[in-house]
């Protein structure tokens, strides 16, 4: 039977999005989905940016009985005048354009020194997914009201001088949130208080205020002692030393920007859940980030180097990050200048800088701090070794109980040294080449590397009992140390010998490919492990930007994992005044490619890599088969075909 004939494709089948169309055909690429809350955060973050560049006191947010919100505070207002180049009023720009707002110019006489990111899209997101969004400015002895619905203009700039009864300075916005973009038009109000108290507590002597009209309730938090006050409220059980605060920010020099470093509060317990929370220029990093990393590093480098001065650490222990880390509960507030985030909502910090950043005042404020209060010292250190000693006496256990009757292990696979499953990590790396420069640059202590030939085989149609007539996945199975299993058995996973098995492929179309190839081998006959958290995909570099040395700061070099990140670093250098084209850039055409120290310091170290936990997406188990049927099954080109044409043009870079 012939194919029905598709409609021509000419000139006039290219469609191009203006304004904010991308956001309404596309929000979940812009914003969380599940409820309007991370919206109403873009109004909020810019009220607080006002504040930390200290311009303001108040904040208030508004439920109103009709569902709308509006967050109004005290700073300088948007500016309304007319833009010089644009020549619509800024106002207007700002929640209109994507790419439009006070925070790109980060040079001296910025408006923002410090703020929430570079993603400029922020409020124009806002003003796309809301039915009506309604603004108004106070500045300069006049009062801007203008009024959008569904992100264009309806009622133009209105101007009109401050009357009495009027604030002096200050911006107010009112925000209907559209149902239609989101699966719950409600918003999280334990979330919503946790955010606001969390701004409070970041901005010491700032008022922020909860107003509920519904159940005529107000909410307010001021914090005059900020993170410690908040961490000794928050805090789950009794500190075994007193909290250790501190702060420390850069002074103009070659390293750090002037003013970029962070404000730490840290409790050590023996009981109750630990209390973790992080931020970068006030924005909440739930995922934590380079600057947690950061931290992390500080702290276990401060107390490794005085249990040594002391000679505390009994013979056959070995101390780890995560022993020091374990019992630690801390507010993390950090000031970075050009912060680059994974995804728009800003969850995680990608910025690499951030962990020497914030690494670099922690230590040594800590290892002062412990030698001048030896006896605290001693309490602290004999946590971590308590915590080294129960680690390691559990990985023993685990050994004895595998016993003699394991399989032998593939040659090919460079083994760890440690036998601590929480700890150790497999890289199933593209190629010996790779394998070779992962071999070389990984933590021999915790890392193990396995070398695959060529493309793995195609899984989804093969039965379980015929997986292992093939070498390659015959030495994956037991190298991991579990069994082939199906969703629904009930495998032994006492023999896992790792806790992290990392797919690692070259950044290009081949190396997605053979990460897929992975990924249908551990949905379709390892399901197990991807429900317990076990498997996760590395994201190394695409390119490498070298840039030259400019006044006082050294030559640099950058990495970006795609084209969007190698824009965005080019911008950055432009901006801070490097001659156009005085670059280098480099392209990898494959791990191969890499030197060690690369690949360890843009792939391996935990503290500086990409790696995503697999998990399964907005799809139950039933969906997630279904379209894996249609991208791996033999017998649906059409279906597949059918599915690239519908759904080509969103695919996310996220696994």
């Amino acid at each position: 039977m012939a194919s029905k004939p598709t409609p021509a494709y000419s000139e006039e089948s290219i469609r191009v999005l203006k304004g904010l169309e991308p956001v309404k055909q596309r929000p979940g690429m812009y914003t969380r989905t599940d409820n309007p809350l991370h919206i109403i955060q873009e109004v909020l973050d810019n009220a607080a940016d006002e504040a930390l560049a200290g311009h303001g006191k108040r904040i208030r947010v508004t439920l109103h009985a009709d569902g709308s919100v509006s967050v109004e505070d005290d700073g300088r207002g948007i500016p309304f005048g007319l833009h010089p180049e644009e020549k619509a009023p800024v106002i207007e720009l700002v929640f209109t354009r994507l790419h439009a707002g006070g925070k790109f110019d980060k040079g001296k006489g910025g408006a923002y020194s410090f703020s929430g990111g570079l993603h400029g899209v922020g409020v124009s997101v806002t003003n796309a997914l809301a039915r009506r969004l309604e603004v108004v400015s106070h500045r300069e002895g006049q009062v801007a009201r203008l009024v959008f619905q569904d992100g264009d203009v309806t009622e133009p700039l209105q101007l009109r001088k401050a009357q009495e009864g009027d604030r002096r300075q200050g911006t107010a916005v009112r925000v209907w949130p559209d149902a239609k973009y989101f699966e719950s038009s409600q918003l999280p109000l334990a979330e919503l208080s946790h955010l606001l108290r969390s701004k409070a507590v970041l901005m010491p002597g700032v008022a922020v205020y909860l107003v509920n009209e519904k159940t005529r309730e107000t909410q307010s938090w001021q914090y005059k002692g900020g993170l410690r006050d908040y961490l000794m409220q928050t805090l789950g059980g009794d500190p075994v030393i007193p909290l250790f605060d501190g702060e420390g920010y850069a002074d103009s020099n070659e390293t750090f920007a002037e003013g970029e470093g962070a404000q730490w509060c840290v409790a050590f317990t023996e009981e109750g859940q630990p209390v973790r929370e992080s931020y970068v220029n006030l924005i909440p990093t739930s995922a934590g980030g380079t600057h947690d990393s950061g931290l992390r590093d500080g702290l276990f480098n401060a107390v490794k180097s005085f249990i040594e001065l002391h000679s505390l650490l009994p013979k056959g222990v070995k101390l780890l990050p995560e022993d020091v880390f374990a019992r630690a509960s801390y507010v993390l507030s950090a000031k970075v200048l050009d912060p680059q985030f994974q995804g728009q909502i800003k969850e995680r910090l990608n910025s690499r800088d951030a962990v020497r950043l914030v690494s670099s005042f922690v230590r040594p404020a800590l290892e002062l701090w412990l030698n001048q209060h030896v006896d605290y010292g001693k309490k602290l250190a004999e946590l971590a070794i308590k915590a080294a000693q129960t680690r390691q006496r559990a990985s023993q256990k685990v050994e004895k109980r595998k016993g003699s009757g394991v399989a032998v292990l593939p040659g090919k696979l460079t083994d760890c040294e440690s036998r601590d499953i929480t700890h150790n990590e497999v890289f199933l790396v593209e190629g010996d080449s790779a394998g070779g420069s992962a071999k070389m640059g990984r933590d021999k202590e915790c890392q193990a590397v396995l070398p695959l030939r060529g493309k793995v085989l195609n899984t989804w149609e093969v039965e379980r009992d015929r997986l292992f007539a093939n070498t390659e996945i015959h030495d994956i199975a037991v190298a991991i140390g579990v069994d082939p299993h199906g969703p629904n058995d009930t495998p032994d996973l006492s023999g896992l010998r790792y806790g992290k098995v990392c797919i690692l492929s070259d950044a290009d179309v081949d190396g997605s490919h053979i990460q897929v190839l992975l990924l249908t081998l551990f949905f379709r006959h390892f399901p197990k492990l991807i429900e317990t958290g076990n498997v996760y995909v590395a994201r190394p570099p695409l390119f490498r930007v070298d840039a030259p040395a400019r006044g006082k700061k050294p030559a640099s070099k950058s990495y970006a994992l795609d084209e969007g990140e190698l824009t965005a670093i080019l911008d950055k250098l432009r901006k801070e005044g490097v001659r156009e084209g005085s670059w280098t850039i480099s392209r990898f055409k494959g791990l191969g490619e890499m030197s060690a120290e690369q690949l360890w310091e843009t792939t391996l170290n935990p503290d500086t890599r990409r790696l995503l936990p697999v998990k399964l997406g907005k799809f139950d188990f039933a969906g997630t088969v279904s379209l894996i049927t249609k991208l791996m099954g033999k017998g649906e080109a059409a279906a597949r075909r059918e599915l690239m044409e519908l759904h080509g043009d969103e695919v996310d870079i996220d696994v």
